[in-house]
């Protein structure tokens, strides 16, 4: 019988699964394998909520993997090393993995490739795997990508999404290849306490109840703080414990405005891969250089600090960073006001405040991560580079009652109504009851008038 090796990376799921579908073609034997490579160690991408979230992908897999005859093969070390090494153990002639986007992923395919060819051994590599549709698949007739959303959202909504494939009912696993225990969650230290479990089983329960309810208040709702209004799926999507074009075509078969705008912020998770695709120094470099020269220095610090604990004295912005801190997750509107306090009003180097996201962010995903930290910061694709968001006027607007910032802010809890998002401006005796809540650490005229100045716009 031949045999085939499938790599899991950030697809770790048994439903719409094309590499693992190919590889059992001809009935085939399978080896599904991951590897936990030492090189994302080595970069400081391996941070402890999404190892944890991690821990529980891997455990549900081998658990679906047993159900249908198989198991989860895992490994540790050189990545390259460890596939040819498990290609020698099960005899097999060929691999599959997902296609991804990273410069570090590009380098692991052409490493792979070449290790896997010098053992006659072949890699196949699957596309609309961890994107609905393919980086590159949808291009203007000037570039390699599109640098804007709308017209991008406007030919991917054209392309036909390829259909979804079912789960396979067996899977058979050749004897005398290795393994090491899939990790758990319980042994890693340092997680957020309202880090949500992980596993495509999680995933699937979580996606059906979004589309059987909530969803149709999506587009009315989704910048609502307090609402919490949002699917929460993106920790499932990139892990790839759900599949994106199964979750287009169930959101698509609803239908109604929620599901469209809810499919819309899919299709902005592709634009931002096919972006990074085109363009990988964008996880560390502009995009658009607007030769910005950031704050540095003790004061500097200082204000990162305050921004990191949420104690910035703007009970938004801290609240935000506080359920940052608590859940590993934060809502999208709380993102983008916390990214522009950082890199507008406080103007600082917007990769600071991508790294501590990274830190902390269960969907910590380097393609969306970035590029919306780019965004904020106006040095990606935003067609307003120069914008600024005030963050009591975000306030107003998305959080009207302050019920997200007493949840979060609970120094503000007693505060009735808007008084919450503006604590500076109470009288002397009531501010004194709020002691251990901050000052503001800038003002935000002061702010505004300091980034329009270095951006040569004053």
């Amino acid at each position: 019988m031949t045999t085939s090796v499938v790599l899991f990376t950030r697809d770790l799921r048994l439903h719409d699964h094309p590499p693992l579908r190919a590889a059992l073609e001809g009935s085939r034997a399978v080896v599904p394998l991951f590897v936990r490579d030492r090189a994302v160690d080595a970069a400081g991408y391996a941070a402890p909520n999404r190892l944890a979230f991690l821990a529980d992908c891997l455990r549900d897999l081998d658990a679906g993997l047993r159900e249908r005859g198989g198991r989860l093969v895992v490994r540790s070390g050189d990545l390259a090393e460890e596939v040819c090494a498990v290609v020698g153990e099960a005899d097999a002639d060929e691999v599959h993995m997902a296609a991804d986007v990273s410069a570090y992923a590009h380098r692991r395919e052409d490493v792979l490739r070449a290790a896997l060819e010098a053992r006659g051994c072949r890699l196949h590599v699957h596309d609309a795997v961890t994107t609905v549709l393919a980086p590159g698949s949808v291009t203007p007739a000037s570039s390699d990508h599109f640098a804007v959303f709308t017209p991008y959202f406007r030919r991917w909504c054209e392309r036909p999404v390829r259909s979804v494939l079912s789960a396979p009912r067996r899977i058979r696993v050749p004897d005398g290849v290795g393994s090491q225990p899939p990790p758990c969650r319980t042994d890693l230290p340092g997680l957020s306490p309202g880090l949500p479990p992980g596993g495509e089983s999680e995933a699937r329960k979580r996606l059906t109840a979004w589309l059987r309810g909530p969803v149709t208040g999506y587009e009315d709702h989704h910048d609502d703080l307090a609402g919490d209004a949002t699917s929460r799926l993106s920790p499932y999507l990139h892990f790839g414990a759900l599949s994106p074009v199964e979750t287009v075509h169930r959101a698509r078969r609803g239908g109604g405005p929620g599901a469209e705008a809810f499919v819309r912020q899919l299709a902005w998770r592709d634009f931002h891969h096919q972006v990074l695709s085109a363009r990988p120094h964008a996880s560390a470099l502009d995009y658009r250089t607007r030769h910005d020269h950031w704050r540095s220095g003790p004061r500097a610090e200082e204000d990162i600090a305050a921004w990191k604990d949420g104690r910035t004295g703007y009970p938004i912005v801290d609240a935000a960073m506080r359920q940052l801190r608590h859940e590993g997750w934060m809502h999208n509107r709380g993102r983008l006001l916390t990214a522009s306090f950082l890199t507008k009003t406080l103007y600082v180097d917007w990769r600071v405040g991508a790294r501590h996201f990274l830190d902390l962010l269960v969907d910590g995903d380097i393609a969306n991560n970035q590029l919306n930290w780019q965004w904020a910061a106006g040095t990606g694709t935003d067609t307003r580079p120069h914008r600024v968001l005030n963050p009591t006027t975000q306030a107003r607007r998305f959080d009207p009652d302050g019920a997200y910032v007493r949840r979060w802010v609970p120094e503000l809890a007693g505060l009735e109504g808007r008084a919450v998002h503006e604590p500076w401006r109470l009288s002397g005796a009531e501010r004194a009851v709020l002691d251990a809540y901050p000052d503001p650490i800038v003002d935000l005229a002061e702010g505004l008038e300091r980034f329009r100045r270095a951006r040569g716009r004053d």
